[in-house]
């Protein structure tokens, strides 16, 4: 990505400064070309961004990760292979086994990290997209949408597929020395939901968003 740096003019728009996180100078928003960064024109950090996707493109994106969300869901992630039984399970299935062991803990941590939170997300960014395309101006749509990008960072820190994707990896991987260990299609789709959710978030630009609401 290109950098663009500029200086701050003497006239001031005061809804448009923004302070450089690194060295605290005042520096006027403006607005950028496609792929272009803007710079600080003193330390030379990176101060904003337009982004990279569209809106067209987010929707894209929200639609296919709930096209595998359901699936990596409610088809099978591990199948296990031992002395001549076998055992498959779910997302769902290994939350209520850990609960039924008595680590509730564990259990509503991957419930909520695995299954909510990222369903709550893709729901969440898909309504606002919604908002905004179909040029929804009412009170009742603004303060939605305003709710929903207050509770965007929340939703984005609970969802952590990443960490599931990796422990029940390393779970197969460790299970491999006394069992024949599958790999079933919920895994696929839970990968392939990992990374759609990935690049979503990468393309989704949280002020981007601020700057659609219809004040009334």
């Amino acid at each position: 990505m290109d950098g663009f740096s500029f200086y701050m003019p003497k006239n001031l728009d005061q809804d448009t400064i923004i302070l450089c996180r690194s060295c605290d100078l005042a520096v006027q928003r403006r607005a950028l070309p496609s792929n272009v960064r803007a710079l600080c024109p003193r330390c030379h950090t990176a101060l904003y961004d337009v982004p990279y996707c569209s809106i067209n493109g987010m929707l894209a994106l929200c639609i296919a990760a709930l096209l595998f969300f359901i699936p990596a869901n409610l088809l099978p992630v591990l199948e296990i292979h031992f002395m001549g039984s076998i055992r498959a399970t779910t997302v769902y299935e290994t939350a209520v086994a850990v609960w039924n062991h008595d680590y509730w803990i564990v259990a509503i941590a991957v419930i909520a990290s695995a299954v909510l939170a990222p369903g709550l997300l893709i729901l969440s960014i898909l309504f606002q997209i919604i908002i905004v395309k179909l040029k929804l101006q009412s009170t009742f749509w603004q303060k939605t949408y305003k709710r929903l990008l207050k509770n965007h960072e929340l939703l984005s820190q609970l969802s952590m597929l990443e960490i599931y994707v990796i422990s029940f990896l390393v779970a197969a991987f460790n299970l491999s020395d006394f069992a024949e260990i599958y790999l079933g299609m919920g895994t696929l789709s839970f990968g392939i939901l990992f990374l759609v959710i990935l690049f979503l978030q990468r393309e989704y630009n949280l002020e981007h968003m601020w700057g659609m609401v219809h004040d009334k």
